[in-house]
């Protein structure tokens, strides 16, 4: 998207959040938009956060395996001082941010910055995950993905845990997850 300037002369900056459960493709949606920014010869910083080591250390990587290269930092506050001189931020699993995280993309926005945040609406007990909530409450434009449910078909929408036990931050993939609807997540197993 072309960034436009506003009647100061200034850039707009705006915030999309892309969420839904595991496997519904919003790692693939993020990147697809990066790669975009990045044709159009945009400036971009991607960031992801450090705990998340599933597929790559440094890469933002789809299920698919698509992958784009991001910083992994330990907080938002970080990307504050990262991101500067730039057109575009992209931030992968924003769930796992601290609580200024919604904060940082507002800042950036307001610099004029094109912010694209991707991260899980729920947790697996079907709960608004982490700082999602608040993302969603600031973000101009919402991508809601949805999966497809492993037990009926339908369209799925909680990344239902294999897993009872264990804190609510437990990283894993289709050994510990798979994406089921709201009535297939009642389901005990």
């Amino acid at each position: 998207m072309f960034i436009e300037p506003n009647l100061k002369g200034e850039r707009r900056g705006w915030i999309e959040v892309i969420c839904g459960s595991m496997f519904s493709g919003k790692t693939e949606e993020l990147i697809r938009r990066l790669k975009r920014v990045k044709i159009a010869n945009l400036k971009v910083e991607i960031f992801k956060p450090a705990i998340d080591v599933r597929y790559d250390e440094t890469k933002i990587v789809s299920h698919d395996t698509n992958a784009i290269i991001s910083t992994p930092v330990d907080n938002s506050q970080s990307i504050l001082l990262l991101a500067r001189d730039v057109d575009v931020v992209g931030i992968d699993e924003a769930q796992f941010f601290d609580a200024e995280i919604a904060n940082v993309c507002e800042q950036l926005a307001q610099k004029g910055i094109r912010v694209i945040v991707a991260g899980l609406d729920m947790d697996y007990l079907g709960n608004p995950f982490g700082q999602m909530p608040n993302l969603l409450a600031k973000a101009d434009y919402i991508t809601k993905l949805h999966a497809i449910c492993m037990k009926c078909g339908n369209i799925a929408n909680i990344s239902y845990r294999k897993i009872a036990e264990g804190p609510q931050v437990l990283l894993g993939e289709k050994d510990i997850y798979e994406p089921r609807c709201r009535i297939c997540a009642q389901l005990k197993d």
